[in-house]
C-alpha cells in the first residue's frame, strides 16, 4: 500500500495479529510483542489504500483475464464502530465461553474485548453459544452499538495479485497419548505456556500446574514432540529449540529454585540466537539432556514420570517432573476442505510461489519460520505481489 497498490486484507479472526500476539515474548530481545502490533496497526489504521476485513473468508476463487475474482464471507457484525470497549455488556454477560486467546485454558463472557490491546478495538460477540432470548448485552449498550439480529454479507472483489498468508496451528497434543497429551492435565504444549507467563493469561501471568494451581518444582521441556517424526510432522519446525530456552528463562525468572530440564534430538540455534543457548545452559538449575521421552505419565505421589533414553549415558532411565511442556511443532493452514485457493503444496502441505498465476506465499505459509523471518519474507511478497499487480 506504501508503494502505492490498493490492498485488502481478508482477516479470518476478529482482531490482527493472530499467533504474534498469542506470544508472552519475542526472542532473542525478550519484549512483548504487543508493541511492534501497535506501530503496524497503526500504518493501517492511517493508510487510505488498505481495507481491512476481519471475521472474514474467502469461500471462492476464480483467476478470469489476468485477475482473481474473489468472493469473501464476512461473518454477521453484531457490533458495529459505535463500539467504545466501555465494558458494560460484558459485566452484564451471563454466558461464560472457553477463551481462544488464551488456548482454551480460561473462560470469558460470550461478548468481550478479545485481548487489552486488540485491533479492531471492539468488542465481539460468540453468538452461538448466547441464550436464546437473551438481549442483556444490548440493553446494557449506551451506544447502540449491538445488533444481535446482524446477517453476513457475501462481497466480491478482483484483484491483481493475491498473497497467500494463511499462518499455522500448533500440532494437536491429543495426537500425542504416549507423552501425555490430552490426558494428564500438567503435560501442556509450548504455545499453552506463552500464555500461562503472559499478564493477560489464564493465570495473570503465573507459571502454575494445571491440575492444582501450585508452582511446579520440576520442569521438563520435550523437544521435538511429533516434529521430525515418520508417524507425525516429518520436518523441523525450526523454531521449537529458540522456544524452550525461552520458556525456561520464563521459569527462572519466576521460580528461581525450579529445576528445569530440555530433553533435545538436536540443539538448532542458528546465528546470533546461539548466545541463547549458551545463557540458558549456563544458568543455575538448568540441565540440557540428549536424549528421546518416550513415555510420560501420571506418578503415584501427584507429579510425572517420563521415560527417558539418555544417548550420552547409553541407557534408559526414568525422571520426575511437576510439569512437562511439549515443544509442538507447526502445522500450515494450507489444508482444510475445499480451499478457495488451487496453490500448489510441497511434501510437507506448505504453499510455494505461483508468479504465473498471480499468487504468492508469506509466513509459515511458505515455511516453519519465526516472526523476523515472516516479516522478512512478507515483505519479499509484497515486493513480488506490486510487480504482479
Amino acid at each position: 500500500a506504501e508503494a502505492g497498490r490498493e490492498v485488502l486484507i481478508v482477516e479470518t479472526e476478529p482482531t490482527i495479529g493472530g499467533r504474534v500476539v498469542r506470544s508472552h515474548h519475542y526472542f532473542p530481545k525478550l519484549c512483548p510483542p504487543t508493541c511492534g502490533m501497535e506501530i503496524n496497526t497503526r500504518r493501517l489504521e492511517r493508510n487510505p489504500r488498505i481495507r481491512v476485513l476481519t471475521s472474514s473468508r474467502v469461500t471462492a476463487a476464480e483467476k478470469v483475464d489476468g485477475h482473481w475474482k474473489v468472493k469473501v464471507r464476512r461473518a454477521p457484525a453484531y457490533v458495529n464502530e459505535r463500539c467504545t470497549v466501555c465494558g458494560a455488556c460484558a459485566e452484564v454477560c451471563p454466558v461464560k465461553v472457553a477463551d481462544p486467546m488464551n488456548m482454551e485454558m480460561s473462560e470469558v463472557p460470550a461478548i468481550r474485548l478479545p485481548y487489552p490491546s486488540a485491533w479492531p478495538q471492539r468488542v465481539v460477540v460468540d453468538r452461538e453459544a448466547c441464550t436464546d432470548g437473551c438481549q442483556a448485552c444490548v440493553d446494557a449498550c449506551s451506544y447502540d452499538a449491538i445488533d444481535l439480529a446482524a446477517e453476513e454479507v457475501v462481497e466480491e472483489v478482483e484483484v491483481g495479485a493475491v498473497v497467500l498468508a494463511t499462518g499455522w496451528h500448533p500440532y494437536p497434543l491429543e495426537k500425542l497419548p504416549e507423552l501425555g497429551g490430552g490426558a494428564v492435565p500438567d503435560v501442556i504444549a509450548n504455545v499453552q505456556m506463552e500464555r500461562l507467563a503472559s499478564n493477560w493469561g489464564p493465570t495473570g501471568g503465573k507459571i502454575l500446574r494445571p491440575s492444582n494451581g501450585e508452582p511446579p518444582k520440576r520442569v521438563a521441556f520435550i523437544q521435538c514432540a511429533g516434529s521430525r517424526d515418520v508417524n507425525h510432522l516429518p520436518y523441523c519446525s525450526a523454531v521449537c529449540c529458540l522456544a524452550s530456552l525461552k520458556q525456561a528463562l520464563y521459569v527462572k525468572e519466576q521460580l528461581p529454585e525450579a529445576e528445569i530440564t530440555i530433553y533435545y534430538i538436536d540443539r538448532r540455534t542458528p546465528g546470533r540466537n546461539e548466545k541463547m543457548l549458551t545463557d540458558v545452559a549456563a544458568a543455575e538449575g538448568v540441565r540440557l539432556v540428549k536424549g528421546k521421552v518416550g513415555k510420560v505419565e501420571a506418578a503415584p505421589d501427584g507429579g510425572l514420570t517420563l521415560r527417558v533414553e539418555d544417548v550420552e549415558a547409553g541407557r534408559l532411565t526414568d525422571a520426575q517432573a511437576d510439569l512437562v511442556v511439549l515443544a509442538t511443532g507447526m502445522v500450515p493452514n494450507t489444508g482444510g476442505e475445499d480451499p478457495p485457493w488451487a496453490a500448489k503444496l510441497d511434501e510437507d502441505g506448505f504453499a510455494v510461489d505461483q508468479l504465473a498465476d498471480g499468487l504468492t506465499v508469506a509466513g509459515v505459509a511458505r515455511r516453519p519460520q519465526d516472526v523476523a523471518a515472516s516479516v522478512r519474507d512478507a515483505t519479499g511478497a509484497a515486493a513480488k505481489a506490486w510487480m504482479i499487480a
